[in-house]
């Protein structure tokens, strides 16, 4: 299974981001190009420890669930998949700097770093889980736009 922790990986997402453009439109869902770079960012945060958010009840119930269903292949995660009301973003802002934000937090992953935690949906996550999302969520975001 790819990871975040790997490093030709991470060099290939990457790559893929900085091919995006503020003109890139979504193959599926509402979000602008602008508005992706900020969900991605804001979950990059949160799995960095820099952010966090309030459990959701109906993760609690089907969280470990989803995870395993996530995690459970190479597949690349469904289209449309519901989102906590935190990474739901409006407006705009300054594509570029969000860009290189984005690009900034996944150069921060580090083994060492990354640690488990409690995902405010998924529940408790290994380091390992935590970098095999990672990667499915940015491939996810980047397959949207094309990219």
């Amino acid at each position: 299974m790819k990871t975040i922790f790997d490093q030709p990986t991470l060099h290939q997402l990457k790559e893929r981001i900085q091919s995006l453009s503020p003109d890139s439109t979504a193959l599926w869902g509402k979000m602008t190009a602008y508005q992706m770079l900020r969900h991605c960012t804001k979950s990059e945060e949160m799995f960095l420890g820099m952010k966090t958010y309030k459990r959701l009840f109906i993760g609690r119930l089907f969280g470990p669930m989803a995870l395993r269903g996530i995690l459970k292949d190479e597949s690349p995660m469904k289209k449309n998949q519901p989102t906590h009301p935190e990474f739901k973003i409006s407006g705009s802002g300054n594509f570029e700097a969000e860009k290189e934000k984005w690009i900034n937090l996944l150069n921060a992953y580090d083994r060492s770093a990354v640690r488990a935690f409690v995902h405010p949906f998924f529940g408790e996550m290994t380091r390992d889980q935590i970098g095999q999302y990672v990667f499915k969520h940015t491939d996810h975001h980047l397959r949207q736009f094309n990219h």
